[in-house]
């Protein structure tokens, strides 16, 4: 994912204020507006435009993104922070426009929902306090049994004066059986207090799972790199495979190749309808190092020697 350079694309320094920039987005909006502009890229850049001043307009939002630091460049290969530790938190939903932003903006905005977003005036001056959103990274493990985890996100705030200051705070968030990424837990009444006599919104947490060292995912399925010997692969064989639960015996046919995915049904995260877990097979190379290890690799030489592995299969 590639950084994106907000203040670049605006044209506009970091310390710029909120008038230098509103001034800078109307000028740039002008310009390259579809409408009006002849440029090839118009659409392309007023949307690119659209997306920097959503952020750096609200003032949330511009400080969750200078928490980022200024070392990054445009284009740079950029991984979000940690959702679990340090993941902001919003008020409010964003508007239509954020669903057409860029992974950038979700990986640290996140993804908003429809409804319960805006503040509901009613009689007397009471009024239901905004939800907020954040983005948190859990285990995959947690998706297969459930946990219950200690949640630190930070919370842009605005005082009197118009400064900006982030707070910390912990949850206690139960994590259900089965949540897979960019599913949203919902905790009511953890969002804006409300006025009057209107009740709190809510705190929706966007589910996203930390990278793992062994495992892939695509929406409930898993991937694993199985690592076989050749004798494994040629002959068939019984190997123990790890799975995010557990352990669990896989049978390999013999004659298996590499990069040949073999499925356990129903054994990716859980579910009504459960994924799969894919072993993928890797076909790993004893060494030869010794005196006899290279002797051996010289007899199959020798053994296989019609055998041409860059021969096109078939022909």
């Amino acid at each position: 994912m590639e950084f994106k350079d907000y203040y670049a694309i605006m044209g506009v320094a970091r310390d710029a204020t909120q008038d230098e920039i509103k001034r800078a987005y109307r000028q740039l909006a002008r310009k390259y507006h579809p409408d009006v502009s002849k440029a090839p890229d118009a659409e392309a850049r007023f949307k690119e435009i659209g997306e920097a001043y959503a952020v750096l307009k609200d003032l949330e939002k511009r400080a969750a993104y200078d928490q980022l630091g200024s070392d990054w460049k445009a284009g740079q290969d950029f991984r979000p922070p940690p959702g679990g530790n340090g993941g902001f938190e919003f008020s409010g939903g964003g508007g239509a426009d954020d669903r057409d932003f860029s992974d950038f903006f979700e990986s640290i905005f996140g993804r908003r929902e429809e409804g319960g977003r805006h503040r509901q005036a009613g009689p007397g001056h009471h009024a239901r306090g905004q939800d907020h959103h954040a983005k948190v990274q859990i285990d995959l493990e947690d998706a297969y049994t459930g946990a219950t985890r200690a949640i630190t996100l930070q919370t842009p705030e605005v005082d009197d004066q118009g400064r900006v200051h982030l707070r910390k705070h912990t949850l206690n968030v139960t994590i259900p059986r089965g949540i897979r990424a960019g599913q949203h837990i919902r905790l009511a009444g953890q969002g804006m207090p409300g006025l009057g006599q209107g009740g709190a919104g809510d705190l929706y947490l966007e589910i996203e799972f930390r990278p793992h060292p062994h495992y892939r995912v695509e929406q409930r399925d898993v991937y694993f790199d199985l690592r076989v010997a050749p004798w494994e692969a040629a002959l068939g064989a019984a190997v123990e495979v790890p799975v995010p639960n557990g352990t669990v015996e896989l049978k390999i046919p013999a004659g298996a190749t590499a990069g040949q995915k073999l499925r356990l049904k129903g054994r990716g995260i859980p579910g009504s309808t459960p994924g799969d877990f894919y072993a993928v097979l890797q076909i790993a190379l004893p060494p030869a190092d010794t005196d006899a290890g290279r002797m051996f690799y010289n007899k199959m030489a020798e053994q296989f020697k019609s055998f041409n592995p860059r021969a096109t299969p078939g022909v």
